[in-house]
């Protein structure tokens, strides 16, 4: 398999195996215009199988939700071809339409334009809290 190099863009690494594509689907990846490759269960030293995307393109989202998603996730910043920053993404205080609230009494099961807000009340258990409701969201 030959997958060409970066020269501007993101590349998101260390993804458990099989969660690439739901990173694909939270970032919305599917309506760049840009070369972009989803590699899926490559061999890993650390890991055993992981999960990469390449994106030959800048992104404007906040890559910090990816915290949630899985935090063992790097992030490489690439530009003229060059690694210039890689950092592992930590949890967000607040996140907004990644989980959905299961509580039936929320405002957010009767109110559907609401966004699902959630923020994080306990960073060592990775606890998330509805904010409209105070239902905690299951993982």
């Amino acid at each position: 398999m030959n997958i060409d190099s970066i020269k501007n863009g993101i590349v998101i690494d260390h993804i458990k195996a099989g969660q690439g594509m739901k990173v694909y689907d939270f970032l919305d990846l599917g309506k760049l215009n840009c070369s972009m490759a989803v590699i899926q269960n490559a061999s890993s030293n650390k890991m055993g199988k992981k999960d990469i995307i390449k994106i030959d393109s800048a992104l404007d989202v906040d890559l910090n939700a990816l915290g949630y998603i899985d935090p063992n996730i790097t992030i490489n910043i690439i530009q003229d071809s060059v690694r210039v920053m890689k950092y592992h993404p930590e949890l967000p205080e607040t996140i907004t339409n990644i989980i959905r609230c299961k509580n039936p009494r929320c405002i957010t099961s009767t109110e559907q334009q609401l966004p699902h807000v959630f923020r994080l009340t306990d960073r060592q258990k990775d606890e998330y809290r509805c904010v409209y409701c105070e239902s905690r969201a299951s993982r």
